[in-house]
């Protein structure tokens, strides 16, 4: 039996969702902590303790979705469509500012990743590249371009692009608490912060839903599940540790989601 093209996307979906169960669990039990997180993690081994510096680790980890989602848009599809190379740009935009522009704008010197994480967050990447990058070019509906004034693409722009913007301004926030050098932890404010612990990653999961619905694609919406998996743990783990870590945090702040959790 021929291992064809569509095997492997349906291939790299159950490896997607494998690797979600994975990283819900370990984000859960905290093994392979980072940043605020390591101090108290249970990942004290050697496996775990194995780091590179902050920078090298992101553009490592990040940089297989530009590259899969690029080399699998591009080498197997036969043609594309005006639909799939908006989202093309749109994908390739995104991790051109977050795999390389972000990482040189955080305050991280001195700063160390897990390297275990570096290995899975790369694998992932891999995968999630490829499959993405092969939804958009073999999708039969985003082959019209009839695609971009349907409810779903627009109403999934309109959620992804809120997503994005909460997520940069959280970035920019995040960033500017140590605009003086300072290294250690304060508490963030304004926008998305006055609402959540996490305004970054509410963002992220409002960008990749709004994806999902842009691309109604099963690799958009594999991608949402395991956002919700890695992201919505951590949030409520960084949530318990502001609120024993700072005394006066404002009480009314949620996790993640607003006025929820």
């Amino acid at each position: 039996m021929n291992f064809g093209a569509d095997d492997a996307y349906y291939a790299a979906l159950a490896g997607l969702l494998l690797l979600g169960v994975f990283t819900f669990y370990g984000t859960v039990k905290n093994l392979s902590p980072y940043g605020r997180l390591r101090e108290g993690g249970r990942g004290a081994t050697e496996a775990t303790d194995a780091t590179l510096p902050s920078p090298l680790a992101w553009l490592l980890f990040e940089s297989p979705q530009l590259f899969a989602f690029a080399a699998t848009f591009w080498l197997l599809a036969d043609h594309h469509s005006a639909t799939a190379l908006l989202l093309f740009a749109l994908w390739q935009s995104h991790y051109l500012y977050r795999g390389f522009i972000y990482p040189l704008r955080r305050n991280d010197k001195g700063k160390r990743f897990p390297l275990l994480n570096v290995i899975f967050g790369f694998l992932f990447n891999l995968m999630n590249g490829y499959a993405n990058g092969y939804a958009v070019s073999h999708a039969e509906h985003l082959a019209s371009n009839d695609w971009l004034t349907t409810p779903w693409f627009l109403i999934g722009l309109l959620v992804a692009g809120v997503g994005w913007w909460i997520n940069f301004d959280a970035d920019n926030r995040l960033i500017a608490l140590r605009s003086d050098g300072s290294s250690g932890y304060k508490i963030p404010q304004g926008g998305g912060f006055r609402h959540v612990s996490a305004a970054n990653y509410f963002g992220e999961i409002l960008l990749w839903s709004g994806w999902a619905l842009m691309s109604l694609t099963w690799a958009g919406l594999v991608f949402v599940l395991f956002t919700l998996a890695n992201l919505v743990p951590r949030a409520l783990a960084s949530h318990r540790w502001y609120r024993e870590k700072f005394p006066d945090y404002p009480p009314e702040r949620r996790a993640i989601i607003p006025y929820l959790l």
